[in-house]
């Protein structure tokens, strides 16, 4: 059965890295880029009935589906020059971005009266948007200028990343990746090189806890659509079960001022002393003793925007295993990136357990005795 990568929810897992390479490079083959002055673009909402009942009537037999599949989520589509293309959900950030209009009320009005707030706004916006065309849909709708959004290409960035690895780390084996029209993301296992891992060896056997399987990894995360910028996380994989320690200092590329793939190059270079540093807050934490670690796992995950019945089956299965008996921060830190492995054995899609990975790192740096705190907490 074919493929339907046009969908707005597709979403596909890799575990090869050669399949993995050539996916996302025919996806790149089937986009393009496009500028076009923002004033002249024209926002229309398919439940308006003038719409709906022409356009049918203008599409191949190939555009059909992909106008359903836009019926069943964003409803909208944008008229570029003479031309109409289903709007992806992915491309409604970036598009509210381009229009200089934000409010929770923008998801609950009428699409038809949310394709006239945009049209409004669009009108007396200067300059020329980016537009993102890919799989049939407009995918996102920058800003035009190189400051608003530098173009890195997906396909060039994961080669990149492969040959950076392959010449640095001999050892380095591909751990999966997976693709959605948000955005993209692959990780690896590096090495068990002693140079890499003796800091974080020697915080174990400080923290008293000894025959560890450690191993590096990295995760390379990147987007075309306004989610994310090309973001290397520097991590490790602990225990039997290989589950994800997120580092918490990562190396952030933007898609602004003119960025472009030498400079992600010089952050490919930044890599290696990057491990120092992240295992270095990883140290910190194991200086902060808690007297209350569940109410404290329970403050942090709430601030740093962990969901609630996750953050509670983390301090389950935190409970379980070492009580509500002191201990540093950097053991409850562990607790707490228990929610990563929760959500892989769910097979939750790769762009949300990023986003959460994202999440956890924060709290590396946040100030935990300030939620080391005595009594019963109410969510």
């Amino acid at each position: 059965m074919k493929e339907k990568v046009f969908a707005d929810d597709f979403q596909k897992n890799f575990l090869k890295e050669e399949d993995f390479l050539d996916f996302i490079s025919e996806r790149e083959e089937n986009s393009y880029w496009k500028r076009q002055q923002s004033n002249e673009l024209r926002f229309f909402a398919l439940d308006d009935n003038n719409v709906s009942d022409n356009i049918p009537h203008q599409l191949t037999e190939s555009e059909i589906p992909v106008f359903e599949d836009t019926m069943e989520h964003t409803r909208l589509i944008l008229k570029v020059t003479d031309r109409i293309y289903p709007v992806r959900s992915c491309a409604v950030k970036s598009i509210l971005e381009r229009a200089k209009v934000s409010g929770n009320a923008l998801n609950k009005v009428e699409k038809n009266v949310l394709a006239r707030i945009l049209n409004y706004c669009m009108e007396v916006a200067s300059g020329e948007a980016l537009l993102r065309f890919c799989e049939d849909k407009i995918s996102a709708v920058h800003g035009g200028d190189p400051s608003d959004y530098a173009v890195l290409e997906m396909p060039e960035l994961f080669r990149k990343t492969v040959e950076y690895l392959r010449n640095n780390f001999t050892g380095y084996t591909f751990a999966g990746a997976s693709y959605d029209h948000s955005i993209a993301t692959a990780l690896w296992e590096l090495s068990d090189d002693e140079d890499l891992i003796k800091e974080y060896k020697k915080l174990l056997e400080k923290s008293k806890i000894y025959d560890y399987i450690v191993k590096v990894g990295l995760r390379l995360t990147t987007s075309d659509t306004g989610y994310s910028g090309a973001n290397l996380y520097p991590l490790l994989f602990i225990g039997s079960e290989s589950k994800i320690l997120p580092l918490g200092s990562p190396l952030k590329l933007e898609h602004k001022n003119g960025a472009d793939i030498k400079d992600f190059d010089n952050q490919l270079n930044l890599l290696y002393a990057q491990y120092s540093k992240a295992i270095g807050g990883l140290q910190k934490l194991t200086n902060i003793k808690l007297f209350h670690p569940l109410n404290a796992m329970s403050g942090v995950m709430k601030k740093i925007g962990i969901p609630k019945k996750l953050a509670y089956e983390a301090i389950d299965v935190f409970m379980e295993q070492n009580g509500d008996f002191p201990c540093t921060a950097y053991e409850a830190y562990i607790g707490i990136s228990e929610v990563i492995h929760i959500l892989q054995s769910e097979c939750i899609s790769g762009s949300k357990i990023v986003k959460i990975e994202e999440n956890i790192a924060r709290a590396v740096h946040i100030r935990w005795k300030d939620y080391d705190i005595p009594g019963e907490l109410k969510w």
